[in-house]
């Protein structure tokens, strides 16, 4: 398989070959990030036409759309069934695993205080669900507050950027998860029903829009320690397919191999978002091979979105506001015309309110 027919048959698992999604719901199947300012609304926009902010808002608050912090702890839109499987399935219940997934800061104070991650996540999850219950909404600040009247000082270190003690970030962004927290249209907390999903499954998932790929893809992309992903990925190797991806084997689910050989093409201009489920890791060394375009598109903060056009990178873009417009620049990458890509232009700004 080459990078071309992986790329294509990523692109329309991801929903971008064509703009016909009837739901957003269906929009949403892949876990969207909203790392950045509007970035599930653009990227949802991409894939189901006629979406506007008031709609989204209201698929947000309507059930129709689930905002929460999921994947690698970080907040994204997903279809309701994803609550779950990209979020309180995926949780480590082992110590060690768990560890991992909290980032060293957690490891560091787990070992200065001598508590154990799970102990620490049960304590702050069901904090999170007092501070929650009663239909209460709550913003992150006023959430932060009502923790410190719950959790034990031992979880919560001082903070230099907000001058407070809180409880470590990844340890209470994952208690939300445990706890089954969602956002609102406002971005306030409050108590969702993620239900139950077969933390296997995801691996699944994630093959269904980023395969073939490796456990180690998984892992990566999922926030696993790598013991956690091999373990979900043995669950499921039987119903999957080794093929050769350039000079490396990797796996994708038997029943997707045909889509795999014969993808759909792609036509038109798409602006996608920072952070886009097209965008991940597992793309982006396939959609930038060359290495000083991979870093100036994929930065650690302020990354730029991606043109596409018919399917492949076609360009660079950044929105500044301008008072009551909104400026968006292209650095073009291949042939690009005005008329291309003004009216996704005027879209993106539409969605922000300019």
């Amino acid at each position: 398989m080459d990078a071309d027919q992986i790329l294509a048959f990523r692109l329309a698992r991801s929903g971008l070959a064509s703009r016909d999604a009837t739901t957003i719901g269906e929009a949403a199947i892949c876990p969207a990030s909203d790392f950045a300012r509007d970035a599930a609304l653009i990227a949802l926009a991409a894939r189901r036409g006629g979406l506007t902010r008031e709609r989204y808002d209201d698929a947000v608050d309507g059930d129709e759309l689930v905002l929460a912090h999921l994947v690698r702890g970080a907040i994204h839109a997903v279809a309701p069934a994803g609550f779950a499987l990209y979020g309180r399935a995926l949780i480590a219940t082992d110590d060690d695993e768990l560890a991992a997934q909290l980032g060293q800061q957690v490891r560091r104070l787990a070992a200065a205080k001598g508590f154990a991650p799970t102990d620490a996540l049960d304590e702050v999850a069901e904090a999170t669900k007092g501070a929650l219950s009663r239909g209460r909404a709550l913003g992150k600040n006023e959430l932060h507050a009502a923790l410190r009247e719950r959790v034990s000082s031992d979880l919560m270190p001082w903070c230099k950027g907000c001058q407070s003690h809180h409880v470590a970030p990844m340890l209470w962004r994952y208690a939300g998860v445990k706890a089954g927290a969602r956002l609102d249209s406002e971005r306030r907390y409050v108590l969702g029903k993620p239900g139950r999903a077969a933390a296997a499954q995801a691996v699944k998932g994630f093959l269904h829009f980023y395969g073939p790929a490796t456990a180690a893809d998984f892992a990566g992309w999922a926030g696993l320690a790598r013991s956690h992903a091999d373990r979900l990925w043995g669950k499921v190797e039987g119903d999957l397919r080794e093929v050769s991806v350039g000079e490396r084997q990797a796996w994708l689910a038997s029943a997707d191999l045909n889509d795999l050989e014969s993808p759909p093409g792609a036509k038109g201009v798409r602006l996608i978002p920072p952070g886009d489920p097209y965008l991940q890791p597992p793309n982006r060394s396939l959609l930038a091979p060359d290495g000083a375009l991979r870093k100036r598109l994929f930065r650690p903060v302020a990354s730029p979105g991606a043109v596409l056009k018919d399917g492949r990178l076609a360009g660079l873009w950044r929105v500044k506001a301008r008072g009551k417009k909104a400026e968006i620049t292209i650095e073009k990458l291949r042939r690009l015309s005005r008329r291309e890509v003004e009216e996704e232009a005027r879209q993106i700004a539409a969605l922000r309110g300019a």
